[in-house]
């Protein structure tokens, strides 16, 4: 589907719902303005980019102090769209593979790449089009914010867990299914801030952390720790906590053989 602006029909299958797809391919040009439509990644970014970096450091017992820390490491970035975290792996020295469903948001994402001088694989498709591949699995695989979006969550999970090796680690973040993430996720961030466009998230949707365990489990990963992230208004910097009432982060590890 070259010059395809909207998602290939075999996204309704599991791992995209089609009916967010129109909305995101609307935004996909603006994913490197930090004060557009993906301001609230961009605000997040730097405290995510320091919780993998030391994640993937302590799991492989590897120096986060160093200069390229994740050199040798194979990552792939689920629903990378834009690549707000496929670049700065790649200059953490991993080698990246970005997978996004919208051709839009990887043209933006590989013109990025291109102007700043950082090489990164990007692949127009989906996680489950990637295991049907034959794809070789990922050292780490990084599932942030995407599953709250797709189709059929379990599903999706598991062609996720597919995609990491023996031993290798996935790092998931999502919403919380609470009153307290309905009314700061959606009223607020989109009714009351307009910090993202209405109707991107969908209660629904949301997933608890008891859940996500579960389902983790039912995959074939580990559970190896949830840690809940909360965004202070004052300074509008994101902290990690014991509270997973809004958003949280589960980690998971594939046993080795």
């Amino acid at each position: 589907m070259a010059h395809s602006e909207t998602a290939p029909d075999t996204l309704s299958r599991v791992s995209v719902d089609p009916a967010e797809m129109a909305s995101f391919a609307r935004m996909a040009a603006d994913w490197w303005d930090p004060t557009g439509p993906f301001k609230p990644l961009h605000i997040m970014n730097g405290a995510r980019l320091d919780f993998i970096k030391q994640t993937v450091c302590d799991h492989y017992g590897l120096d986060a102090s160093a200069d390229a820390p994740l050199k040798g490491l194979r990552v792939l970035d689920i629903g990378c769209g834009g690549g707000l975290l496929c670049e700065p792996m790649v200059r953490l020295g991993a080698r990246v593979t970005g997978v996004d469903a919208l051709e839009r948001n990887l043209k933006t994402a590989k013109t990025h790449a291109e102007q700043v001088g950082v090489e990164v694989d990007y692949r127009h498709g989906t996680i489950e089009q990637l295991v049907a591949a034959g794809e070789t699995p990922f050292d780490v695989v990084l599932n942030m914010e995407v599953i709250e979006h797709v189709a059929n969550p379990p599903e999706f999970l598991d062609d996720c867990a597919k995609m990491v090796k023996p031993g290798g680690i996935m790092i998931c973040s999502t919403i919380n299914r609470t009153l307290k993430a309905f009314t700061l996720a959606i009223v607020g961030a989109e009714y009351v801030l307009n910090g993202w466009p209405r109707s991107t998230h969908q209660y629904a949707k949301f997933i608890e952390p008891k859940g996500f365990a579960r389902w983790l489990g039912d995959v074939g990963l580990r559970l190896e720790y949830q840690i809940g992230m909360s965004l202070n208004p004052i300074n509008n910097a994101w902290r990690f906590s014991g509270d997973k009432s809004i958003n949280y982060v589960s980690v998971g590890v594939k046993p080795a053989r």
